[in-house]
Formats: structure tokens, sequence, C-alpha cells
């Protein structure tokens, strides 16, 4: 059993890399190809906004489809559909279409709707085979974002003048990564029946959602889920223009996302550990003390070093803070219930995530380095006092939350 949820977990964090990948690449390119298209240069970061517009509207469905077709379905769709947004930005940058390109990123989105899940496929696994290894499934899997963070800037750096037409190129090369997924899809042998089982065991019917959401661990775990991604994706898709409004080359701006994604993932191969050893919340409050450190790197200057480091706090934070939320979340609900209370996270965090990506480029047009990284602060204390109130009610240290009812 052990060796088949290892298996899996590794599965789950390749798909994990590659997704990751496209993401990275995509984030590295599509706000300087926005302004490169776009008439109104505060419009730069729409395309980004389209993607994660896309995997807001796709989240809620893709759970559904998941839940009645099985998660291998979901992620071969999902791949599908990523191979064709790719090809269409490919074609977007050929004819010079900001419209096109925002249309070709939604459509990207759906993909990462789907791969949103990979965490919980793993928590699933975990659930059948070893219940208490969720906790460092959980991180494992998003340790495969590692690979994207290096990949992903390197083959922007060398794809995006690969074509005639700039970053077209780079488009093209998601489609290749796309496909690897699909292909890799078709591996997964994630243990339905087993979850089938233990949704059989229980004999109380599905709880309503707002039911459930009003448990404070559950909405605490959204909430921070939501804000960690949410500050996360506001700075991280201005990290390119700032460096260009600041007269850093794009090999430099492609250096720092690549030491901010790596530490996004690489912290997962302790973080599940850390939970286990410490609880939830603890990790949680580092991860907010992390993002307060990255916002006071950043008001101290805009040298390379000053964007090195605080993208990596950003990246270490937001590790902390999203692992801790969604291994929170899964003790809130029953088997029967888990799709339709994952769905709800992932809407929440890609709705947070489009309000940030939408606002990034204009605000930091308008108002500069600087006071985006202070706006980003009261998110930060707001999770962190969430997690104070939160603590007498589930226990500080605990790693194992009670779900009310569950």
């Amino acid at each position: 059993m052990l060796e088949s949820l290892r298996a899996q977990v590794g599965l789950l964090a390749t798909m994990q890399a590659l997704v990751l990948t496209n993401n990275v690449t995509l984030v590295a390119i599509t706000g300087l190809a926005g302004f490169q298209l776009a008439d109104d240069k505060l419009m730069a970061t729409l395309p980004v906004t389209g993607y994660v517009l896309g995997g807001a509207v796709w989240a809620m469905p893709a759970a559904a489809f998941m839940r009645r077709f099985g998660r291998r379905a979901g992620y071969s769709l999902g791949s599908v559909a990523g191979m064709a947004g790719a090809f269409g930005a490919w074609w977007a940058m050929t004819q010079g279409s900001l419209l096109y390109l925002c249309m070709a990123t939604f459509v990207t989105g759906l993909y990462s709707a789907f791969a949103a899940s990979l965490r919980f496929a793993a928590a699933d696994a975990a659930d059948a085979w070893r219940p208490t290894f969720k906790a460092r499934a959980i991180s494992l899997v998003l340790t495969g974002g590692i690979v994207g963070g290096v990949i992903g800037p390197e083959i922007s750096k060398w794809s995006r003048t690969w074509l005639p037409t700039q970053f077209s190129g780079s488009y093209l090369t998601l489609a290749g990564f796309a496909l690897l997924s699909l292909l890799l899809a078709q591996l997964l042998r994630l243990p339905a029946g087993a979850q089938a089982a233990q949704a059989a065991a229980d004999p109380r019917p599905p709880r309503p959602l707002p039911e459930i959401l009003r448990q404070p661990a559950c909405w605490s775990a959204i909430l921070t889920a939501a804000f960690a991604y949410g500050i996360m994706n506001l700075l991280m898709v201005a990290t390119p223009l700032a460096m260009e409004v600041c007269k850093h080359p794009y090999a430099l701006a492609a250096l720092v996302l690549e030491w901010h994604v790596i530490g996004m993932f690489a912290p997962g191969l302790i973080t599940g550990s850390l939970i286990q050893r410490f609880g939830t919340l603890p990790i949680i409050v580092t991860g907010c003390l992390l993002m307060l450190g990255c916002t006071a790197v950043a008001l101290s200057g805009v040298d390379l070093m000053q964007f090195l480091i605080a993208l990596t706090l950003l990246g270490v934070g937001w590790n902390f803070m999203y692992t801790g939320a969604t291994t929170l979340v899964t003790a809130t609900y029953r088997p029967s219930e888990k799709n339709k209370v994952q769905g709800f996270m992932d809407l929440c965090v890609f709705t947070t995530m489009v309000t940030s990506s939408a606002s990034s480029g204009a605000m930091l047009l308008v108002n500069g380095w600087s006071l985006l990284n202070l706006l980003a602060l009261p998110f930060v204390v707001l999770v962190l006092g969430c997690m104070l109130w939160l603590a007498p009610r589930i226990g500080w240290a605990s790693g194992r939350v009670a779900a009310r009812a569950a």
C-alpha cells in the first residue's frame, strides 16, 4: 500500500511540476506580452487576469466534473484545454491582438482549474492508504513546483525570441508541457473505490455547503488560502513589470521569478513534517511573518538583491500559509462532501487572484512598487489575527483539527 501511495504521489508531483512550468512561463511573459500589445499600458496584465479568471469560472464545474467522472478524466480534459489555450495564445501574438490573447489565456485557465486539485488528490490517496501521511502527501505534491520554478523562467528566456513574433514561441512550448501532462494522467490509479467505501461507511447525509462553511476551521482555512494566493499573485505578476521600470534586464527578472517559485515549492519537502510536529496554525502564522518580512525587504529598495530576497520570502510564506490552509480544510468535511468544499475553496482562491492580477499592473504603474507592497499588509495582518482567534477553539499546537460534526 505504501508503495502504491508513493507512486501516485510521485506522479501527482510530476503533473504539478508540468502545470507550474506552464504557469510560471505564462506569468513571466504574459504581462510583458500584454504591455507590448496594449495601447493603454494600464491594461498590460489583462491577459494574466484572463488566465486567473478562467480558473475561477471553471473551479466549481471542474470539481463537479471530477465528482462525476473521476480525477483522471478531469486532468485529461484540463490538459487538452491547456494545449488549446497555448495554441490560441501563439495565434494571438502572431495577429497582434490583446483580445485574442485574453481569450486564449481564459481557456488555459481550465487547465489550472483542474490542476488546482492535485494536492487534494494526494490527500485522497493518503486517506485511503495511510491517513497519517496526508500532510506530507499534500506538501510533497506541491514540491513538484520546484521544477516549474527552474524550468519556466529558463524556457521563457530563450523561447520568447524563438520565433519572429516575440513571445509566440514561448506559448508553443506550453502546448508540449500540457501534452505530457495528458499522457501522465492516463497512469493515475487513485483509490476511488476506497474513497467511495469511506463515504458509504458514513450513514449521515452530506451537509449543505453553508453549514460546512460555518465551522471556524473551514472558513478560516479558505480565507487563509485565498489571501495567501491573492497577495502572492499581486506581487508576482507585477514583478517583471516593476523590474523593467527599474531598468533591470529581463534575464534578471527571470532569475527573480525562478527563486520566487523555488521558495514557493522547495519547502514542501519539509512543510508536511513541520505540520505533523508543530501543528497547522503555527505553520500558517510563520508564513504570515515571512510575508511581512517580504514587505519590509521590498520597501528597503529596488536593487536586484532586494527583489530577489523579497520574492523568495514571499514564496516561502505562501507555501507555509497555503499548505497549512489545505491541511486545515481537509479535516472539516466528510468524504461525501469533499468535492464541493474543495471546489468552493479553489473558487475563492481564483476569485481573489482575479482581483489581484487585474489590479496589479495598473497599481504598479500608477502608484509604484512600494505602495503595491504596502497594500498587501492589511490582508496578512487579517490572516494572522484570524489564526490567533482560531487557536483557542481548535488547539494551538494540534496537528489534527477536529471537524465540528465530522
